[in-house]
């Protein structure tokens, strides 16, 4: 059941935990309950090019853990979560949405938000994810967008690498989501990047340009697993005011 934090409290009981207790039986339903209130989290252009795999298969949890470099996080958990970057499927993401904004706007087919949102993904979007092997065509579209830029702002960020980093931002951004509601619950997770990639793409039969921006443990922390006191840089070091 959740525990009704404040938002607050929520994040400050948030850690990284590295090590769990064995002994508890997670609630699958838990993981689940999470897993839905991930799917509403912001991303780019609302695509939701991501996946969320679940791995809870014993045998494969610990092939996963192994593939985690034997971390303790991996090892103890009860559960590990996935999350995964899907742009090979954003011709189908941006049709769902176009035909989204035509249901949402039937009733006044010719409103400017409405011709504007259908445009975008309907012509925009396509020109900035179509892209080859090489990444030529973002290259020529970055070249493009320069020279717009010459007179009035304009967005840069058009090549194959720019929209793998969009990508894995908002795939992040739902990460972050799943493991705030996995803390509601009073339960604890971590946030693994240490991981050989080729090896877990291979265990969940991937897609080839699907990639992995993280995986993270599931399970009831215990008092060894939390690693010493939160240390954070002075907050004057990074935070700014224009």
């Amino acid at each position: 059941m959740p525990h009704n934090q404040s938002l607050t409290e929520l994040i400050n009981s948030r850690r990284s935990v590295r090590k769990y207790d064995q002994s508890h039986e997670l609630d699958p339903q838990v993981v689940c309950d999470a897993l839905e209130l991930t799917l509403l989290s912001p991303n780019s252009s609302n695509m939701q090019l991501w996946e969320f795999h679940r791995v809870i298969n014993p045998q494969k949890r610990q092939q996963l853990a192994d593939i985690c470099m034997g971390q303790n996080a991996a090892k103890t958990a009860n559960e590990l979560v996935v999350f995964v970057t899907t742009p090979g499927k954003w011709k189908s993401r941006a049709q769902v949405n176009a035909k989204h904004v035509r249901q949402n706007f039937a009733d006044r087919p010719q409103d400017d938000i409405a011709k504007r949102a259908t445009k975008y993904y309907e012509k925009l979007i396509p020109f900035v994810y179509s892209n080859d092997k090489l990444g030529i065509k973002g290259k020529l579209r970055a070249m493009l967008m320069a020279f717009i830029g010459l007179k009035k702002p304009t967005y840069r960020e058009v090549e194959k690498q720019d929209l793998r980093v969009c990508l894995h931002k908002s795939t992040s951004l739902a990460a972050m989501t799943f493991m705030l509601a996995i803390r509601d619950q009073g339960y604890d997770t971590c946030p693994m990047e240490g991981f050989d990639s080729v090896r877990a793409k291979k265990l969940l039969g991937l897609g080839n340009t699907d990639e992995i921006t993280m995986i993270v443990s599931v399970g009831k922390r215990v008092e060894e697993g939390v690693y010493g006191e939160r240390h954070r840089v002075p907050s004057d070091s990074v935070i700014f005011t224009h």
